[in-house]
């Protein structure tokens, strides 16, 4: 069987540290990390949401 090459990451806001996401990442097109903007409940605004390690 063939491996799959997406891997499950979760996004983490900036401003408070909160864990509010997770999403799918191609690790073989993408070696970076994800940064996405996306709206935090706790902050009630639009933040960016980082790869959590």
């Amino acid at each position: 069987m063939a491996k799959d090459a997406r891997e499950i990451v979760t996004l983490e806001c900036e401003v408070c540290k909160e864990r509010n996401y997770q999403t799918e990442k191609n690790t073989k097109l993408q070696k970076e990390r994800l940064i996405i903007k996306k709206y935090c409940k706790k902050c009630k605004k639009s933040t960016l949401h980082k790869e959590a390690k």
